[in-house]
């Protein structure tokens, strides 16, 4: 039975646990892609996408760290449903998170293909774990910008919340562009920064995500 905290909109501890996974999981994510980029030899984070770290020497790391992440995130999805109750986007914000952590466990189990010369010496012919690769990405940035987008009607409904509706679509209209320039830059240009316009959408992705989850945890976290 919940205690009048918990009615007052304080969410149950073990659903606390899953709001966490979220900040856990995405903030674990940007620190390891930004530690490992640094780190392994003969990469360049600024020209190299994130995903190229699953290949080469200590290439099992970041294919652990998408695979965490993204059990963390489904996590993180459930206790977002609990937190949420009732409401527009009380269905479709949590699924589409949930969508958000599946996509992690794809790019995990599915590794990337080689891309502009990296791993040195790899074949970059096309294979289906390298395609499912790539689309287990599209839909990783697909489901959060419209998770943002779906929370921030939610919080429209409410106007002591306008900070986090602005902050909410900035967010999801960063994330789109951030993709579209990553994919046209690629296939335009056959390289450039992709490393550093992959990792602009990833950081601040990750940083919604995690203050959500913050935000949500606190007493009365609930949105609208």
């Amino acid at each position: 039975m919940e205690t009048s905290a918990q009615n007052a909109g304080e969410p149950l501890v073990a659903t606390k646990l899953q709001l966490a996974c979220g900040a856990i999981g995405s903030l674990l994510n940007i620190v390891v892609i930004l530690i490992l980029g640094a780190i392994r030899p003969g990469y360049n984070a600024w020209l190299i996408p994130d995903s190229s770290l699953e290949r080469g020497e200590g290439g099992w790391i970041q294919i652990t760290n998408y695979i965490v992440c993204g059990v963390l995130l489904l996590s993180f999805a459930i206790g977002l449903r609990r937190a949420l109750r009732t409401g527009h986007g009380s269905t479709w914000g949590p699924i589409l998170l949930g969508l958000f952590g599946l996509s992690f466990i794809g790019i995990g189990i599915f590794v990337t293909d080689p891309v502009l010369g990296y791993p040195l010496g790899e074949s970059s012919a096309p294979t289906v774990a390298g395609t499912l690769h790539n689309l287990f990405g599209q839909l990783q940035f697909i489901s959060l910008a419209a998770a943002c987008f779906v929370l921030a009607r939610r919080d429209a409904a409410d106007p002591a919340s306008r900070g986090w509706t602005r902050y909410s679509l900035a967010t999801g209209l960063l994330v789109i562009t951030s993709d579209v320039v990553f994919v046209l830059t690629f296939k335009l240009l056959g390289g450039g920064p992709i490393g550093l316009i992959a990792r602009i959408g990833i950081i601040v992705g990750g940083s919604w995500v995690a203050l959500l989850a913050i935000r949500l945890m606190r007493p009365k976290g609930s949105i609208a």
